[in-house]
């Protein structure tokens, strides 16, 4: 594993684990004490031993130092949390306890109740009656009740209730783990794309995140000044000779740049890429170099470098920068991903980070560039779409942050997959390296040069696509698409892909359809998608992006989860019945932005 572990992360959040309890002394609460203290107990070792930090620590959770039975053991509760940096918020009990007198009252803290489903005690009468207190006071909770009876004396937690417990944990999680951090704006807006039109107000009101910004003079300056680490430089420059294998040149006889150029590329490609982990996070070599304040970084959980067009009309791209950054290995060894996002599309970058918090995994920045319909397929190369990609295909493809990971040769079970960057072997990460290779850019787009990856997704990896949107006068909505990647025989796929520029990453995607609102068909998936890039995670993690957008308030517009796995706080279900989706939006917009 890499040894270069300076990352965003300081003082990652905990997980408090609140046991409530009926506070009537002289043999009610003490025949209760022992039962209560367990269930929090063992919520707390079945979140631990399930859910990793990012870094692949164990979550760590903090259980309040005695059972709650009122309002003075629930503010020691409190204080105890406020110290121990408790950033989530669990509940739980199995009897009847004093309702507003022992909930948890901090609004800035995602919480949730367990009731626990018995007939000997009434966990779940005080379930209904606290969460009816939270939506009274304006405190969103999340309601968790196993669907099956269990005796009192039972330990063990039902597959629902883990099911439920973990998600909320995780969304939870990735809330707390937002709060405070920074997105890093690398330049401006790129080519007038509107994702790259930095909204602060919508990070800090929403995810509790400030905005850094800097010029790309400071990535010039850098360059100029060689502020970086030089020795790091050297081993970064040979590895990438060693590892990133050159590919075919697009360019014409006019436009194919001489190899002295292209070496040229290639060193401030790898220089690029050092200094954008440097202002991110910082590099203490910077310091012992005199540089005190570049030292120090910007605290970024995520970026965006905005390159095209006043960088990379004179100056290599950022396409080597952006995919090794969210890749799972580099020079160093295998390491956390750092998240960037191409043309600094703030809008991408944001589900990029939702997802990663959420899974620990690499992502996938691509444009939703081309719905290939079964009939346009067969005219142009004479194959029939079959299986999975019988109704058609989403061309993903975009030269710039998509992580090496996404080529699907990591394994999971014998399948492809993208894990944690824990998971990863030497030989996966290799495996990945010999798939890519780089190309140099087409100088008509890039006329400073860099370097573009190019991979094609191993099929059968389960993915989840998503993306935010800001509305003026709605505000921001998130849209999410389960679906699978596909292959294509090689005489298809090419020819399918020299239409476009052939020298980047594709994946080809098939959402999964559901005969409902966008999911009626893939067009329509493709049609309704609210802008020009995607992002995508491994895995079909799309019910807990929804339980992460209604702990922020951001309302889910278009999604393919089954109305079963769609767990939100239980005031939602006040806001109508007509469906969950208008449920959604009259919720988020009662509440509001957690922290505008």
């Amino acid at each position: 594993m890499s040894t270069d572990t300076k990352t965003w992360i300081t003082k990652l959040p905990k997980v408090g684990i609140r046991p409530t309890i009926d506070g009537r002394y002289g043999g009610v609460r003490e025949s209760l004490e022992d039962q209560v203290m367990n269930m929090a107990k063992a919520a707390a070792e079945h979140i631990s031993a399930n859910l990793k930090y990012p870094n692949g620590e164990p979550v760590e959770c903090v259980i309040s130092d005695t059972c709650i039975g009122g309002v003075a053991e629930a503010a020691a509760c409190a204080e105890k949390f406020d110290a121990e940096n408790v950033g989530v918020s669990l509940t739980v009990t199995p009897c009847w306890c004093y309702g507003s007198e022992t909930m948890d009252m901090d609004p800035m803290r995602p919480k949730a109740v367990w009731g626990f489903n018995g007939t000997e005690r009434p966990g779940a009468v005080y379930l209904a009656a606290v969460l009816a207190a939270h939506a009274q006071k304006g405190l969103p909770a999340f309601g968790i009740y196993g669907r099956d009876v269990q005796d009192a004396g039972d330990t063990t937690i039902p597959a629902d209730v883990s099911e439920k417990i973990l998600r909320f944990t995780k969304a939870g999680l990735a809330a707390a783990m937002m709060k405070g951090k920074s997105y890093l704006s690398m330049g401006g807006v790129s080519m007038g794309i509107a994702g790259s039109i930095v909204d602060q107000p919508f990070f800090e009101d929403y995810l509790g995140m400030r905005v850094e910004a800097i010029d790309l003079t400071e990535m010039h300056r850098r360059i100029r000044d060689e502020i970086y680490d030089a020795a790091e430089y050297e081993k970064a420059l040979a590895w990438v000779k060693e590892n990133c294998k050159e590919g075919h040149d697009p360019n014409s006889e006019e436009t194919t740049r001489s190899r002295e150029k292209l070496d040229a590329e290639w060193e401030m490609s790898v220089k690029m890429a050092l200094i954008t982990r440097d202002l991110m996070y910082g590099n203490e070599k910077l310091n012992e170099m005199g540089y005190k304040e570049e030292a120090r970084g910007h605290n970024a959980i995520v970026s965006g470098f905005q390159g095209q067009r006043h960088w990379t009309d004179t100056y290599a791209n950022g396409d080597f920068l952006e995919a090794i950054s969210n890749s799972s290995f580099d020079w160093n060894g295998i390491r956390m991903p750092r998240l960037v996002a191409t043309e600094n599309d703030a809008l991408n970058g944001v589900p990029m980070l939702f997802s990663y918090l959420l899974t620990n995994t690499a992502q996938v920045f691509a444009d939703v560039r081309t719905y290939w319909s079964p009939e346009a397929v067969e005219r142009v190369t004479g194959h029939k779409l079959e299986g999975v990609a019988k109704d058609g295909i989403i061309h993903l493809i975009n030269s710039g942050s998509a992580s090496l990971d996404g080529c699907g040769q990591q394994t999971k079970d014998g399948k492809p997959a993208m894990k944690p960057f824990w998971e990863i072997s030497e030989d996966e990460a290799k495996a990945c390296l010999d798939a890519t290779t780089w190309h140099p850019s087409v100088t008509e787009y890039f006329p400073g040069g860099g370097w573009s990856s190019k991979f094609t997704t191993k099929t059968g990896m389960p993915i989840t696509m998503s993306r935010l949107n800001i509305v003026k006068g709605l505000g921001p909505v998130l849209q999410v698409a389960e679906g699978w990647t596909v292959e294509l025989p090689e005489d298809v796929h090419a020819k399918l892909d020299d239409r476009t520029n052939n020298t980047w990453p594709t994946t080809w995607f098939v959402p999964r359809l559901t005969g409902k609102g966008a999911f009626t068909d893939v067009y329509e998936v493709m049609a309704k998608w609210g802008a020009n890039h995607g992002a995508f995670s491994y895995g079909h993690i799309g019910a807990d992006l929804i339980a992460l957008a209604a702990i922020l308030r951001i309302p889910v517009f278009m999604h393919n989860v089954e109305d079963g796995d769609v767990f939100r706080p239980a005031a939602w279900s006040s806001f109508g019945t007509e469906g969950l989706e208008g449920a959604d939006f009259r919720a988020c917009e009662t509440y509001g932005p957690v922290y505008g």
